[in-house]
Formats: C-alpha cells, structure tokens, sequence
C-alpha cells in the first residue's frame, strides 16, 4: 500500500472560535497528518467584510489541543512580521506541539489587508519576492542552529541566537507559490516543502520547472516535499447533494461565488479526482474545509476516499 497523507485546511473566516477550534481537534482525531490555516486578516474568499481569526494564534490554539497532526500556516505573509521574530515563533510552537512544527511561509498578495493593517507590500510582487528571498536564509539559518546576519537591504537582523533551539533538528520550510523565475527557485534553494496548485496540469508543468532549478542549485529534488491544495472536498451519497452543500458552504463564506471543478460528489469521484496527482509524485493532499467545516466531508475522505487512493 503506498502512503497517501492528508492535510486539512480549515478556513479561519467568517466562523466562531469554538467552531474553527473544534474542526482543528476533529481534523486530529481523524488521522489527517497536517492541519492549517491561512495568514490573512481579512477574508479572502467572498467579500472581504467579514469575520476573519488571527493565524498564529489559532495554530498555537491547536497545537496545545491536538496530539498528532503537524501544524502550521498554508501560507505565512512574510511581509507581515520580521523573518527572525517568525523563525522565534516557529521554535516555539514546535515546543508547544512536542515537534510537530512546520514553518509556511510566501511573499504575500492581498493589497487590502496590507494597506488596512498598515503592513509594507512594497512596489508590487517583484519587490516582495526580494523581501522573502533575503527573510529564507535568516529563517533557515535560525532553525538550523546558526546566528545569521541579514543583508541589510529590508531586514537588519545581527548574528541572531534562536535560544532554545526548535525540538525538530530540522523544523521544516514549506514555501508556497508556483512563480517559475523565482519562487521555485528560492524552493529549491531554501525549502524543505512546497505547495503547488491550480490544477493537475498546473502542476505537473510547474514541478517539472521546480526539478530543474533544484538540479541548477545543485540540490536533490527528492529531499523536497511536494504538497498540493486540492480545493474544497464534499462528499457525499449523490452528486447533487454535495453540489447543494458546496453552493451552500460558498454562500455562508461571504456570499463568495461557487469554484469551479471541486473534488465534489461520491467517494468514488473524489478518489477518481485527485488519483491522478498520487501518479505524478504529488501524495500530500491538502483539503480545503470552509465554515461550517463539514464533518461528514472531513470524515468520509480520512475514512473513505484516503483507503482508495493508497490502492493506486
């Protein structure tokens, strides 16, 4: 049988605490092995006039309330915090969660909630990926056990000490983003994992790309992680009614339109869906789950659809 993983990825807008708390602990229980959230502020699917969890606390909420599952952001802002001060927090929700760390981290991409929240976003997207490319090798270099020095160009970091040292010997970097020229890159570079997405085709194109650079850098591919978002799962006994709890669940979410082509329906048409990533090397499957987190959805692919694929 070939190890199939899951990740949940529990959507921290428009919920209540108990709820986002509970759909961490159910995740737990089920055997999912990752369990995240996003770094937002503000919601970004529906409109952005809504309810919406802090991401850092909400995962250091879980760690001390789960026992198995890995946790950590899909994907950390990094223009949001200074990258020692991240690497910092990262250690220490690895002692909170008995070395179940994982540190996520992107270059960021919503303009609203920067300029709400007074974060730097920078000149535009170039800019911000020069940004993360000087914070990797202040994160990695603390995680590893070094006091590393940043450039000097947007972060000031001198010879920092990470004190204690995380739990894991190497708490991982999973970088999110698919950008050819230089997120894949700095992946090869820098990260221990990485999440693509945005269809089969996507990425199978796009890790093709990422091979190459990690042979450029001189780095074996193999040692690299490959995660990717799969969407939004319902599961049901038909098809219609998942497409009814799917319409549903989109609604609650700030009235945000439906997207397309979800693994949605029977057990045998999520498995079919997603078979096809397991063959190209992609066996960390990360789920999305919106409020009101559907627990018969959750269930069903741990229970049912998860079964399938270790088959393929």
């Amino acid at each position: 049988m070939n190890q199939v993983k899951l990740g949940a990825l529990c959507w921290n807008q428009y919920t209540d605490w108990p709820s986002l708390l509970e759909a961490g602990k159910r995740a737990d229980r089920l055997g999912y092995d990752t369990l995240w959230t996003w770094d937002h502020v503000y919601p970004i699917v529906g409109s952005d006039d809504g309810p919406m969890f802090e991401a850092w606390l909400t995962i250091t909420a879980w760690a001390m309330a789960t026992k198995r599952a890995r946790i950590g952001l899909m994907v950390g802002a990094n223009t949001f915090r200074e990258p020692a001060l991240v690497a910092k927090m990262a250690t220490t929700l690895d002692h909170l969660s008995n070395g179940r760390a994982i540190l996520g981290i992107g270059a960021a991409w919503f303009e609203t909630e920067h300029l709400a929240f007074g974060f730097p976003f920078g000149s535009g997207f170039p800019e911000r990926l020069r940004w993360l490319g000087e914070a990797l090798p202040v994160i990695r270099g603390m995680l590893r056990g070094e006091e590393p020095t940043a450039r000097d160009e947007r972060y000031h970091a001198r010879a920092v000490r990470n004190d204690p040292p995380p739990i894991q010997p190497a708490l991982p970097i999973l970088l999110g983003g698919d950008g050819e020229k230089v997120t894949l890159k700095l992946v090869a570079k820098y990260a221990d994992a990485c999440n693509i997405g945005g269809g089969l085709a996507n990425v199978r194109h796009k890790d093709a790309v990422l091979r190459q650079h990690c042979t450029d850098v001189g780095r074996d591919e193999r040692d690299i992680e490959r995660t990717t978002g799969i969407g939004v799962v319902v599961i049901r006994d038909s098809r219609a009614e998942a497409g009814r709890v799917l319409r549903s669940t989109f609604e609650r979410n700030g009235g945000a339109q439906v997207w397309k082509d979800q693994p949605v329906g029977t057990p045998e048409d999520v498995a079919e869906k997603l078979a096809p990533y397991l063959e190209i090397g992609y066996r960390h499957l990360v789920a999305g789950f919106p409020s009101p987190y559907d627990e018969e959805s959750m269930t069903r692919l741990a229970t049912e659809v998860k079964p399938r694929l270790e088959r393929v």
